[in-house]
């Protein structure tokens, strides 16, 4: 029910964040939803409560012939000035508090069933490791995954769940374009997922102050399509390195013997 109500809202509303920054997940439109929802509630009472201050200070500003009047706000009548706009500000902010709900519940406690591939985030001052499951999808086989420091590759339409760890103090792992932004703890596994949905190579910042060279902690995530993605796969797989050395040591192995036995 609510994905329709974002849905509509993502059409109808100006859609504040996409103006500056893309989108490239699935539940970035929540995000930005939200954003939205907010902004303009909180904007209308900012610009009708400083319209009415300077309504005020025209109409009752000191003139000629008209004698200062001292208001105590006891009436019924002067306490609605108050009254009212205090009880439709309380009804703004139900509607804030349910939704953001609903949006944290989507993208921090819910977590889709299907998960098609692990990836490791690995924090630490002051660069990215992502350890990236090799050809057989799977990272707890560690003898094929593909390791980067400051590169995260990712295939369009995959849900991906992170495992974000940090080596050293408190990291941010923060994908503007994803709307995801982590906090990393050392000592602690913290889980979360995204679906990308768009393709293209876009910033991962540390948005946690995490030290003198926390400015410049910076690395890339490339989105690429199935077939782009699994030509990376190919080329970076170790398997193929693997076999080769393997191949070398048991040459020299057998050329090792058998001097030996010549010997």
């Amino acid at each position: 029910m609510f994905d329709n109500i974002f849905d509509h809202i993502d059409g109808y509303l100006p859609n504040f964040l996409e103006m500056l920054i893309p989108r490239a997940s699935t539940y970035a439109k929540h995000i930005d939803g939200l954003f939205d929802i907010i902004t303009i509630l909180v904007g209308f009472w900012f610009f009708l409560t400083l319209g009415y201050f300077f309504y005020l200070v025209f109409r009752y500003r000191a003139r000629d012939g008209h004698k200062a009047e001292y208001v105590t706000g006891e009436t019924h009548k002067q306490k609605l000035a108050v009254e009212v706009p205090h009880y439709l500000i309380l009804v703004c902010d139900v509607v804030i508090i349910v939704f953001t709900f609903v949006v944290w519940h989507k993208v921090k406690i819910h977590v889709p069933e299907e998960i098609d591939e692990d990836v490791r985030v690995i924090a630490q001052q002051w660069a990215w490791t992502f350890e990236h499951a090799g050809a057989d999808g799977l990272i707890e086989t560690s003898e094929d995954n593909i390791i980067r420091v400051n590169e995260l590759v990712v295939e369009e339409g995959k849900t991906y769940r992170y495992l974000l760890e940090s080596k050293d103090v408190m990291h941010s792992f923060s994908v503007p374009v994803f709307r995801l932004k982590q906090d990393a703890v050392p000592g602690r596994v913290i889980q979360g997922w995204f679906e990308p949905n768009a393709t293209g190579e876009w910033d991962i910042q540390c948005a946690e102050m995490c030290g003198v060279a926390h400015g410049i902690m910076g690395a890339r995530i490339k989105i690429k399509n199935a077939e782009d993605f699994d030509a990376w796969l190919a080329d970076n797989s170790p398997e193929g390195s693997k076999t080769e050395m393997l191949a070398t040591l048991s040459t020299e192995d057998s050329q090792v013997k058998e001097d030996q036995n010549n010997g």
